[in-house]
This record gives C-alpha cells, structure tokens and sequence, in this order.
C-alpha cells in the first residue's frame, strides 16, 4: 500500500499547484463500503453542521470526531472508515463538518469545533463524549482541548490521535529524514500548509499552541492515546507531542507502527494494523469514557 501511495498520492500532491488541485487528490477517497448497520444522520449541533454515525452497537457514549486533510480538503465521506468503525464499537458519533482554510483560515476551524462540543455537552449533559480525529483534524483536536481548558470547560474524558499535525513552524527532524520513505507527503507540501491556514503569519505566530499544539500546555489533560508512523514526515509531531503529555503527566498510550503510510487507518478494511490500531484506540476509548462529574451546590450557612 505504501509503495502504491508514494507513485500516486504522494506525486499528485507534490504536483497540485493549488488548494482546488489539493482537494482533488484527498477527496477522491470515500469509495468505503458502509456497513449495512450504519445509519447517518444529518444534524446540526449548536450551529455547526454534521452528521451523526451510527449503528446497533452504539452506546450514549458520544465521540466528537474531526478529520485531517491539512485544514482545507477532505470530507466527512471521505473518513467514514473513522466514523464507521467507532459506530460499531460503542459510540455514537458526531461528525463535525468544520470550514476550511483557505476559504475560512485560523481560527474558524478551530471555532466551530469548539462550538460542536459546547453544543454536544449541553444536549447530552449526563454521556460521557470523548474526542478524536486524524493528521489535521488530531491537531484540531488537540486546539480544540487547549481552547477548552481556558476557558475553564470540562474537558472530554479521553482522546484519540492519529497522526495529528501538531507543528506548523515545520520543526523536527523526521519532516526532513522521512520525505522519501513518507508514502504521502514531501517536506516541501506540508510547508505550504501554514500559507492556506494561517495566511501571513510569521515563524512566533505559528507557535500559538492552537495553531501547533505541540508547544501547549497539557498539565489537567485527559487520557490521551497517540498512534503514527515510523516512516511518516509527521512522526516527530507525534513523538514531540508525546514527551510533552509525558512531561505534563497526561496518562498516555503512545505507539509508533513500522511499516506503515500516514493515516493507515483508513485502509483498515485491508489492512490489518489500521484495524489493530483502531480497536485500540476504541477500547481505550471505551476504558475511559465516563460521565462529568457535578459538583453538587452547597445551601448557603
């Protein structure tokens, strides 16, 4: 899979001259075979739209996932391997479909997925609701939780992480050490992100912890699972981010998986380690999601 991925995906990126030639080649995924016992649901939660994923499996325990595609491509079709494997592993789950750059730049994104939760914690007051997503959408994830936290926000019981694109100043050394064995990106591609997201910024604007979450805090920070490559250009966002939950003393799952391409995952039908992974990532998921705790009022003396 890696090798037909680096002679197609990994050429027609590094070809595409713009987002519209970008979007192209990510959104020609989605030819997913959907289970016959999932159900999709469109909905609107608090303003932002999306779509509900379910099936006979799923539980009141609600995951809030957001997909990568580098913050301007991809679909909530395109990752219904995501969303149709934690359906049928307990979780009802919600598909936000976010704006992108560079139509909507920083912070839009991040807005709406804020917005989302807010809006799935005050319509399901008494579910436990985790939070996931890959590449770019783990990133969103992480920005999202950042966001959250000050503001003083319960934050979700766990999260899950594929990927994430935690470092858009482009620091670490795998971007420059995995651009050939990477099957998806060139250094090069992923410097173009930062322009179509962050229009303008400079290298200290780009270390806003919610625009490259690696450089947040994460002291208070839920469970947290990281998965990603050995070989991928991103596999030090990965690692960076993980020394950092360590160092914060984020109850972590970290594991980096030979072999394989960026966001396997969605290949899990034929792939066995994108379905290891993802049943790992459900029972961890499972494990840890558990309802807010309310502190009750105390009467007044």
């Amino acid at each position: 899979m890696s090798f037909a991925l680096r002679h197609t995906v990994k050429r027609k990126l590094a070809a595409a001259p713009d987002v519209a030639a970008i979007r192209a080649v990510f959104n020609r995924g989605g030819r997913y075979k959907v289970p016959e016992d999932i159900r999709f649901t469109p909905a609107t939660i608090n303003g932002i739209p999306g779509q509900w994923v379910e099936s006979g499996a799923s539980s009141n325990r609600i995951l809030l996932f957001l997909h990568g595609g580098g913050y301007i491509a991809c679909t909530l079709k395109t990752h219904r391997p995501y969303s149709c494997f934690f359906a049928q592993h307990g979780f009802k789950v919600f598909m936000a479909d976010y704006r992108l750059a560079p139509e909507h730049p920083f912070p839009v994104g991040l807005n709406d997925a804020v917005a989302a939760y807010k809006g799935l914690r005050a319509e399901f007051p008494n579910s436990p609701i985790v939070i996931a997503g890959d590449s770019a959408g783990g990133g969103l994830a992480l920005a999202t939780l950042l966001r959250l936290k000050s503001e003083g926000i319960p934050l979700p019981s766990a999260a899950a992480l594929f990927s994430p694109l935690t470092d858009l100043t482009g620091a670490g050394d795998s971007r420059a050490k995995n651009d050939r064995r990477c099957a998806m990106f060139h250094e090069a591609g992923l410097g173009r992100v930062p322009g179509y997201y962050v229009p303008g910024a400079t290298g200290d604007d780009l270390r806003n912890p919610l625009i490259s979450p690696v450089y947040g805090d994460y002291s208070g920070f839920p469970p947290a699972l990281i998965h990603a490559s050995e070989d991928e250009t991103l596999r030090d966002d990965s690692h960076r981010l993980a020394e950092r939950m360590r160092q914060a003393g984020v109850p972590l799952e970290y594991k980096l998986w030979p072999a394989v391409p960026h966001d396997w995952q969605l290949a899990h039908t034929m792939v066995p380690e994108g379905r290891a992974s993802l049943s790992q990532a459900a029972a961890f998921l499972v494990q840890h999601a558990v309802p807010v705790v309310r502190k009750k009022k105390t009467a007044a003396c």
